[in-house]
């Protein structure tokens, strides 16, 4: 089974920059985006064999997050159920037979600083959600989780230290989700591949020099370990800021 994640950095002007191009040639059975800043009204988007869902932020032209898929859900939900984390359209999770799927794209803590007591919050609610799915089955959450982890997942760690993206409230916070029972699916196959990014400024050039960041991921449970067949980064996919990441499970 192949899925695929991408924050589109909005979706309308991605589809001119190759998005179906790419969308055909990946032959994903699932495919999630982030940052779609569009209701789907707004959008003529359909693929033959998917079904899209939807969840958009309710400030237009914002944040917002869709899945197409081949393999039809059990059952579709759309936030965690809490109405201060649900405004923005962030998560949507498909129920399959054997696991969830939980599409993210997590809040970013902002110049100064000025969300980042908010993102804590969030993060200890997903990791409560994420939890509470994987008592029942196992869990794959992707997207543009906007953090990373290590200093291997960035360019210039040093001068970063205290920016959004690579505070290390952010860090320990995703620290706190692998070690509750998840696992980051690149570093399992790749710990010590460098220069491995998936986003990248559009000040200096960042992207031809790969000046960049990884932050953007699928966390499996500990129990999908054993089926992690690939994880893949697509740099060369350039129709956003960010490059799709890729999943293959047995």
């Amino acid at each position: 089974m192949k899925l695929i994640s991408w924050n589109v950095n909005g979706i309308r002007a991605c589809v001119n920059k190759g998005f179906k191009e790419f969308f055909d040639a990946i032959e994903a059975d699932i495919f999630c985006m982030q940052e779609t800043k569009c209701q789907p009204e707004q959008i003529d988007l359909a693929f033959q064999g998917y079904t899209s869902y939807w969840n958009s932020a309710e400030k237009k032209g914002y944040s917002g997050t869709a899945i197409f898929t081949k393999i039809k859900p059990i059952t579709v939900t759309y936030g965690i159920g809490i109405e201060e984390h649900d405004q923005e359209g962030r998560i949507i999770t498909l129920e399959f037979k054997d696991f969830y799927l939980v599409n993210n794209y997590t809040p970013n803590s902002k110049r100064e600083l000025e969300r980042l007591s908010y993102r804590q919050k969030w993060e200890d609610e997903i990791r409560k959600y994420l939890l509470k799915l994987d008592k029942k089955k196992p869990v794959i959450m992707c997207g543009d989780l906007n953090v990373a982890h290590k200093e291997i997942d960035l360019k210039n760690p040093k001068t970063n230290r205290r920016n959004a993206g690579f505070t290390d409230e952010e860090r320990e916070k995703m620290t706190q989700l692998l070690n509750a029972g998840f696992t980051d699916s690149f570093r399992y196959l790749y710990p010590d591949k460098e220069n491995a990014y998936s986003w990248w400024s559009y000040m200096g050039r960042a992207r031809e020099k790969n000046v960049g960041w990884r932050i953007d991921y699928f966390i499996v449970s500990n129990k999908l370990q054993k089926k992690i067949k690939e994880a893949s980064i697509y740099p060369e996919i350039t129709g956003s800021d960010h490059c799709p990441v890729g999943l293959e499970l047995n």
